[in-house]
């Protein structure tokens, strides 16, 4: 199993949109209601958003490629693009999304691995994350790789208010 990481660059704008409707699909459609689903895949994930996003200097998304397949994503931000006032000292994980078939094969730390790299590459000293209390997967293994809760905040999908939990970790 080969796995590449590959900076996004504003012309993989349809290849990001399919991976984060097929990866946000995959992980969320069980617990929400298909008209909040769809509410917030349109706005999260709309063309225009992304492409949006892609050329922001301090938001930066990397695909997963296992074996020349794009296996998932990553985003990061920094500075005034994070989603909430964390300081300039923090790095933001703002999405680690990766397909169903290509979970459990340590996709997830490679990612994160990628995110404390650019964390440090920016002069960072805490990198920190929103995950969905209900998340249990993804709680679990935040916990494992450092990371404590030190917050929560609302998320909106669609019209219902959810809670993240947020995950700080400290960087030496």
């Amino acid at each position: 199993m080969t796995i590449k990481i590959k900076k996004c660059t504003l012309e993989d704008s349809g290849i990001l949109q399919e991976i984060s409707y097929e990866t946000f699909i995959e992980t969320f459609k069980d617990q929400n209601s298909p008209e909040n689903m769809n509410a917030y895949l349109e706005r999260a994930f709309n063309i225009k958003q992304l492409e949006k996003e892609l050329t922001n200097i301090s938001s930066h998304f990397f695909f997963v490629y296992v074996n020349n397949d794009v296996a998932g994503y990553l985003k990061v931000n920094i500075n005034d693009a994070q989603s909430e006032e964390m300081g300039d000292e923090s790095l933001e994980i703002e999405r680690i999304y990766i397909k169903n078939k290509f979970q459990k094969l340590g996709i997830g730390k490679v990612l994160l691995n990628k995110a404390l790299e650019n964390a440090i590459d920016f002069n960072k000293k805490k990198i920190w994350l929103g995950v969905w209390e209900k998340n249990e997967n993804a709680l679990a293994f935040y916990k494992k790789m450092g990371f404590v809760q030190t917050g929560a905040h609302s998320f909106y999908m669609g019209d219902e208010e959810q809670i993240d939990f947020i995950m700080t970790k400290e960087l030496k």
